[in-house]
């Protein structure tokens, strides 16, 4: 089991959540988020005065799936927010030790999904 963490452009999350459909990836946490990265910001000019806003609107996606499910995830996820610039954002998969399904107490895949 992955536990699968996506950093994307807000604009992207239908395009990504189209492509994660096809490849039937279903369950998925969404949250809005701000950080920054190699973008660096934007720079703005308020009432005359430069600002810059090094904190980014993004949307982090959390997905917990099977081994079978890791590739088509990170492929599906690529496919819909890449826009080939810097600030597409980032995917990081990381062992997930167990899971538990609060409902019915399955462990492991069977709780996943």
């Amino acid at each position: 089991m992955k536990y699968i963490i996506a950093i994307i452009r807000p604009h992207k999350l239908e395009d990504v959540k189209r492509e994660l459909d096809i490849e039937e990836v279903h369950l998925m946490t969404v949250s809005e988020v701000v950080g920054c990265g190699r973008q660096k910001g934007v720079t703005r000019v308020y009432r005359g005065v430069k600002e810059v806003d090094n904190l980014m609107k993004k949307i982090k996606l959390e997905i917990a799936v099977n081994e079978a499910f890791v590739e088509k995830t990170i492929a599906a996820i690529t496919r819909g927010a890449r826009e080939n610039e810097t600030g597409d954002g980032k995917i990081f998969v990381i062992d997930l030790q167990e899971c538990v399904r609060i409902s019915s107490g399955e462990r492991g895949g069977a709780a996943i999904g």
